[in-house]
C-alpha cells in the first residue's frame, strides 16, 4: 500500500472543482482571488502545506498586494516556503503586470485636470519608501510625452535644480510640465520646501517659454495640487 505525501493530501482536500487553475479555466482569472492567483504562480505547495496555505503565507507577509511590486527578491526568499525559483516567478508576474499597466498608459495620455494627473501617477508613486520627484513633459495637447523620475530623496529647492528638469524639456520638444513628487508618509499636504521648488522651477519656465501647470503631492491614495490650492 503506497501512503500520501502531506502535500499530496492537502491539495487533494481542495475539491478539484475549486482549484485555483480549474476555477480560471471555468470562470475566468477576474474571478480569483488574490489568494488563488498567487498559488497558481506558485504552481506548488511544500510538504508540509499546501500551495493555497503558502500563497495565503505570501499575503500576510506583504500585508496589502500593492506591496509585491516593491517587495525585493531577498524579501520574499524570506518567506517560508519560498526559494529563489518561486520568489522569481513572482517578481517576473509582478514587473510584467506593472509594464502592462505603464503601456496602457503611455498610450497618448491627455491630462485634463489635476485629477488625471494624480491617476497617472498614483499607481507606482502612493506606495514608495523614498521621496521621487517626476516631471511629465506635454505636448499642445495636454497629452504625456514622456515621464521621467529626475531625482529621489528629500525635496528642496538646491537639489531639485531647473536646468535637470529643462533640459528633458528641451530634448522632448515638451509645450508644458507638470510636477509631481510623493510623500511616504502618506500626507500629502505641501511643505516650505514644496512651494519653495515649485516657485523656483515656475520661474525658470517663463525664461525658457515651457509653462509648469501644475504640482501634484502624492500621498496615501490621496494627492493635492498646488494650481488648485493656489499655491501657483
Amino acid at each position: 500500500m503506497t501512503v500520501d505525501s502531506p502535500s499530496s493530501l492537502m491539495i487533494r482536500d481542495v475539491h478539484i472543482a475549486d482549484r485555483p487553475r480549474e476555477r480560471l479555466i471555468r470562470q475566468g482569472a477576474q474571478s480569483l482571488s488574490n489568494q488563488e492567483l498567487i498559488a497558481i504562480l506558485l504552481r506548488t505547495g511544500t510538504k508540509q502545506e499546501s500551495v493555497l496555505l503558502l500563497a495565503n503565507r505570501v499575503l500576510n507577509f506583504i500585508e496589502q498586494i500593492q506591496e509585491l511590486k516593491n517587495t525585493t527578491l531577498e524579501e520574499m526568499m524570506s518567506v517560508k516556503g519560498i526559494g529563489e525559483a518561486k520568489a522569481v516567478q513572482l517578481l517576473a508576474a509582478v514587473e510584467l503586470g506593472r509594464r502592462l499597466a505603464q503601456q496602457q498608459t503611455d498610450e497618448k495620455f491627455t491630462i485634463r485636470s489635476p485629477k488625471d494627473a494624480a491617476n497617472y501617477l498614483m499607481p507606482d508613486m502612493t506606495s514608495l519608501k523614498q521621496e521621487h520627484f517626476v516631471v511629465l513633459f506635454l505636448n499642445v495637447k495636454n497629452q504625456i510625452l514622456h515621464k521621467q523620475t529626475i531625482f529621489i530623496g528629500s525635496l528642496n529647492a538646491s537639489i531639485v535644480h531647473p536646468r535637470e528638469v529643462f533640459r528633458e524639456a528641451v530634448k522632448r520638444s515638451a509645450a508644458s510640465i507638470i510636477c509631481a513628487h510623493n510623500h511616504p508618509s502618506g500626507n500629502a499636504s505641501p511643505s516650505p520646501e514644496d512651494i519653495d521648488v515649485t516657485k523656483r522651477l515656475i520661474e525658470a519656465g517663463l525664461i525658457m517659454g515651457i509653462e509648469i501647470i501644475d504640482h501634484v503631492i502624492i500621498g496615501d491614495h490621496q494627492f493635492i495640487s498646488l494650481k488648485e490650492k493656489g499655491y501657483m
